[in-house]
């Protein structure tokens, strides 16, 4: 099954804290099920001195967040929608469902 969102994609949360949040997508894990999206579910970690001397810090990590809470965003509609898929010959590109426009 090919992916419908990928790396670099711009999506919009439908659920959660973060809900209504735009980001870029970062990295794609476990197979397009789980994604992690810049600014988007963001919790803090400590982390422990590396050398001696150092200072321990708190850090913001981007957590993964679920397939089933975004949508890829339309510029054209500026919204979260959802992806077809247009079949030109042997050249298949991902639609917006609400506008019939190339994402």
């Amino acid at each position: 099954m090919a992916l419908t969102i990928k790396k670099g994609d711009t999506v919009m949360v439908r659920t959660g804290s973060s809900r209504g949040t735009k980001g870029k997508i970062v990295r794609v894990l476990e197979g397009g099920k789980r994604f992690i999206v810049e600014g988007v579910n963001v919790r803090k970690r400590r982390q422990r001195p590396r050398k001696q001397g150092q200072k321990g810090q708190v850090v913001e990590v981007a957590m993964p967040i679920s397939r089933s809470a975004v949508n890829l965003f339309c510029d054209h509609c500026g919204k979260g929608v959802r992806v077809g898929a247009l079949v030109k010959g042997t050249h298949k590109t991902r639609i917006c469902r609400t506008c019939e426009r190339e994402i």
